[in-house]
């Protein structure tokens, strides 16, 4: 089932206040595809100096922004270590599998969103000899700068468990 875009609460979103155990891998009740309309309120960018954390360098954004739900459109620089995880399985419930090193990479891009305040951010980072990215965590620190643009969505905007794994 699709539905059509929309600025609904919760209430209105079929299956959107349900929570599906790890032991169903789908429930019907849940549609195939959510959607939610928004035009972008401003655009911020910000930038992080050597040593920032990224995550809290993020979260400290969204805090002094006052930001409920934006976009990250991009980001860049470099990092002298990085600590990501990323998922290690394909079946219910999922496993994340976390690397950490101390590793000078260029930062190739930030992506993701920000949920009711919380930051759901990814990176994909390379230097000469690997790439590797993942869902940003804490310890990620930047070396030369990190620039990463947010547009800004509306507070309104009902995406809160748009990352949420029981929503399938």
């Amino acid at each position: 089932m699709i539905l059509p875009a929309c600025r609904q609460n919760q209430n209105q979103m079929p299956g959107y206040t349900l929570t599906t155990p790890n032991q169903i891998i789908s429930n019907d009740s849940v549609p195939d595809v959510y959607t939610a309309r928004s035009e972008f309120q401003k655009v911020i960018v910000t930038r992080f100096k050597y040593q920032t954390d990224i995550l809290e360098g993020l979260r400290e954004t969204v805090e002094r922004e006052n930001i409920k739900n934006a976009v990250i459109l991009s980001g860049i620089g470099s990092v002298y270590s990085y600590h990501v995880h990323s998922v290690d399985n394909a079946t219910f419930p999922s496993k994340n599998v976390f690397m950490k090193k101390d590793d000078p990479m260029d930062l190739l891009s930030v992506n993701g969103y920000v949920f009711n305040g919380r930051v759901h951010a990814h990176i994909s980072l390379s230097n000469e000899e690997y790439a590797t990215g993942g869902h940003l965590e804490p310890g990620t620190r930047v070396f030369t700068f990190c620039i990463i643009t947010l547009g800004i969505l509306d507070n309104d905007l009902q995406i809160e468990r748009f990352d949420d794994g029981t929503l399938r």
